[in-house]
């Protein structure tokens, strides 16, 4: 039973409406850098959007979805009332109070840095405060996740931990690590240059401090999506998780390799030697386990949701899968992204062969792929789940959901395949205006226009969500049966202590990240000849 349910919608709807909010943002983006529309004339506009839409879908929108869906779990799988409500709603408001104050400067054209900072360019403090405002909100969110376990573990002690709780609180000791970085940054780097207090900034040092937080909260954002390929999707299409030990396995592997593996987004950065350079494309590659692991076993689940349906032979049971079921649906389009998107990602973490897309199209492609496809579209799925145990009211127009996801789907092809192929060829993201009269630019016109159609396609697709969402909101109340979890084929009755707690996996999380960034760190710290001047956004 869900408790609270207010809170959990609090959270979905804030979630739902900055995304609704930002998703234009970033189709305009795409049509005023194509040849359908003429020059705007002031890129500060453009940079402005980006760092909107950048911020809005990178830090706030995925928070206040894995927030509100850890609620959910913490109350239907350990079946208790969420200690600290109080608590929760205060984390609720820092991420509320602190998405306007950081979108104030933006909107005024005082803080076009982009989500990742970039210095030693240099915003409004104010839009670094209102980051920092969200980050320590959700850290409120990860106290409680780890305080409700352990009220639940008081009460049963040596019973197996719910496997989507487990995830569920893997998911927030990640991001209390992972924000570190970020945070780092902000507070010894940029906020101090904001305030007025240095006119200089050690934009290297920067740099690594982001890194740490760049690549691992993917993960981060991914860990719903994960959550719900084990604990939702077997049950939704009548199957049982293939093996619960395996999904243990995967999300302890996050936590532990997904993490110090930042560097890889600074190949082309002179402040970091070759050596940790290759030690962290290395780490990025084993990254792939508990991907692999996880799209076996889900995989496996889903055969025996099919053979239970009828399904028989090697590949028959294909067609006995409930095609029509949004989950499936979902799921589906989910791994087909996930494929092509990962795929991409072998090459940004090559140490050789990152230098030809580096800073390119490609990699807009891949990160839209992977965020805005894989993990996005199992959001939506996660929303359709839940809502009408959150609302009391059943979920109106199966067939406007089905036509949601396909929309999105085709919309996230239609944009990102474009971009990986001009990407091959050169084109640098994060330019406001591209000449297309240019002979040496003219063969990426046509890709330019379909990404941006593309774009559009995920507004519609992205309206259709939210107007799925009020219809049912506003439907005639019914009651829904138990929020119920996925069950193992095997039930799990005892599992070791490893694989039932956090201690030794966090460790290592901690130790691996420390040797991976302790020495470029410390090697650029101790210098004094490696900051520059900062540059003020509007004195440029």
């Amino acid at each position: 039973m869900l408790h609270n349910r207010r809170l959990i919608l609090a959270h979905f709807w804030l979630a739902f409406a900055t995304f609704g909010l930002a998703l234009p943002l970033g189709a305009w983006q795409m049509y005023v850098r194509s040849p359908l529309s003429p020059w705007i004339s002031n890129p500060e506009w453009y940079y402005r959007s980006l760092t909107a839409h950048g911020t809005v879908m990178g830090y706030v929108f995925p928070t206040l979805v894995a927030m509100a869906f850890g609620y959910a779990i913490s109350e239907a799988s350990l079946k208790q009332a969420l200690v600290g409500v109080r608590w929760a709603w205060s984390g609720f408001w820092l991420i509320a109070v602190g998405a306007v104050v950081a979108m104030i400067p933006v909107s005024l054209g005082r803080a076009s840095v982009l989500y990742t900072f970039y210095p030693p360019l240099i915003g409004s403090a104010l839009y670094y405060i209102g980051v920092v405002m969200v980050v320590v909100g959700s850290w409120i969110w990860v106290a409680l996740m780890s305080i409700n376990l352990r009220v639940w573990k008081r009460a049963n002690p040596g019973a197996p931990v719910p496997l989507a709780m487990f995830a569920n609180v893997a998911g927030s000791y990640l991001w209390a690590w992972t924000a570190v970085g970020a945070a780092l940054e902000l507070l010894l780097q940029i906020i101090p240059v904001a305030l007025g207090f240095k006119s200089t900034i050690d934009a290297g040092l920067a740099r690594v401090f982001f890194s740490w937080t760049l690549h691992a909260i993917v993960y981060f954002w991914l860990m719903p999506t994960y959550i719900a390929y084990y604990t939702i999707v077997p049950r939704a299409i009548g199957g049982r998780v293939f093996s619960d030990t395996m999904a243990r396995i995967s999300f302890i592997l996050f936590l532990v390799v997904a993490m110090p593996i930042g560097i890889h987004h600074a190949f082309a950065d002179p402040q970091v030697g070759a050596g940790f350079k290759f030690i962290h494309s290395t780490f990025t590659a084993l990254v792939a386990l508990p991907t692999l692991l996880t799209v076996f076993t889900i995989l496996a689940s889903v055969e025996i949701a099919a053979r239970a349906r009828g399904g028989r032979g090697a590949f028959g049971w294909l067609t006995a899968l409930p095609w029509r079921n949004p989950m499936m649906l979902a799921v589906t389009f989910s791994f087909v992204m996930l494929g092509f998107g990962g795929a991409g990602g072998l090459i940004n973490m090559s140490y050789q062969l990152d230098a030809s897309i580096h800073n390119t199209q490609w990699i807009t492609g891949h990160f839209h792929l992977i965020f805005g496809g894989a993990i996005v579209i199992m959001y939506f799925a996660i929303a359709y789940d839940l809502w009408p145990h959150l609302t009391g009211r059943p979920l109106v127009s199966l067939g406007l959901v089905r036509l949601q996801l396909w929309l999105w789907f085709i919309g996230m092809i239609v944009t990102t395949f474009p971009w990986h192929y001009v990407g091959i060829l050169g084109m640098p993201r994060r330019m406001s205006f591209f000449d297309y009269t240019d002979p040496a630019l003219a063969n990426e016109a046509v890709s330019v226009v379909l990404s941006a159609i593309g774009g559009f396609i995920l507004v519609a697709s992205g309206i259709l969500f939210l107007v799925v969402l009020i219809r049912s909101h506003l439907a005639s109340p019914s009651q829904p049966e138990e929020y119920r979890f996925a069950l193992a084929v095997h039930p799990t009755t005892r599992v070791p202590a490893a694989l039932n707690s956090y201690g030794l996996w966090v460790g290592l999380m901690v130790a691996l990240t420390i040797t991976n960034y302790g020495y470029p760190i410390l090697q650029l710290a101790i210098r004094n000849d490696t900051s520059v001047p900062a540059v003020y956004v509007g004195e440029r």
